[in-house]
């Protein structure tokens, strides 16, 4: 069996230069895992006034927000929730979440596909890109591991 203790699982920060509320950490829990033929899982982080920023992702995604307050946007909607809520992303809707509240927001995203590939509207460093291709990601910690 395959698990992931988010607890216990190291985050990479990120943020975005110029932006100072665009910033979270997070990981994608399964990268580079055999087990998920078919399904992937982003964890992240959000301190309060954070915001993961615009972005669309290349499959649906279910959001499971399991701790904190958040703004929520998806295309022309927006709404505030609070844990325990699931929402639907559809393929390739621009959607961002903000932190609204007072404490650290825990999120999830779960995708139906191992890779994925998200476009955001603002470049994340340290990577400098504003691509995230898990597939790719994948590969480079292949590469390094070799």
């Amino acid at each position: 069996m395959l698990t992931a203790n988010l607890n216990n699982v190291p985050l990479k920060e990120g943020w975005v230069d110029g932006v100072p509320q665009q910033h979270a950490f997070f990981t994608f829990a399964f990268l580079g895992a055999q087990e998920n033929e078919h399904t992937s899982v982003v964890y992240a982080e959000l301190l309060p006034g954070e915001e993961l920023g615009s972005h669309t992702d290349s499959f649906e995604e279910i959001l499971l927000i399991f701790q904190g307050r958040v703004e929520v946007t998806v295309g022309d909607e927006k709404g505030i929730v609070e844990a325990p809520t699931v929402a639907l992303v559809p393929t390739l809707a621009p959607h961002n979440l903000r932190n609204v509240g007072d404490e650290p927001v825990r999120f999830a995203g779960f995708f139906p596909s191992r890779y994925i590939v998200s476009v955001f509207d603002n470049a994340w460093q340290p990577d400098g890109t504003n691509i995230v291709d898990t597939a790719q990601i994948e590969q480079a910690l292949a590469a390094a591991a070799e």
